[in-house]
């Protein structure tokens, strides 16, 4: 069993919930786009990157948690060739110890959005 957190993000009008909580684990989904109002953020690879993070950063908040308690990070890249502006950005959020992470590159649904995370934490 587990409960959609309300994490103050507008949602998406596709058939899904941003952020999960089941017991002390976490999982959170996010794209670039801007929390009030749901626009999305068709910027740079590091601009979107910022977005989706500091949205990410927003949805653990809500439950109680933070950055530090994400155990697992999948990323979905559009494009291999933003993977250093990703990590660049990616480093400004997450220190030493990193969570694991694996990297896809494959194609989005959403047209000018280049990445999407999908986090895993424990809080």
């Amino acid at each position: 069993m587990f409960e959609k957190v309300q994490t103050g993000i507008t949602a998406s009008k596709a058939p899904l919930s941003g952020t999960v909580k089941a017991g002390r684990i976490v999982r959170s989904a996010h794209i670039a786009k801007i929390p009030e109002t749901g626009e999305l953020v068709t910027g740079s690879i590091e601009e979107q990157t910022r977005q989706a993070l500091l949205n990410l950063r927003q949805a653990l908040e809500a439950t109680g948690g933070g950055l530090s308690d994400v155990v697992q990070v999948q990323v979905y890249l559009i494009d291999r060739t933003d993977a250093p502006g990703f990590n660049a950005v990616y480093r400004e959020f997450f220190k030493e110890k990193f969570p694991v992470r694996a990297t896809v590159v494959t194609n989005l649904l959403s047209a000018g959005i280049r990445l999407e995370i999908l986090a895993t934490a424990v809080i």
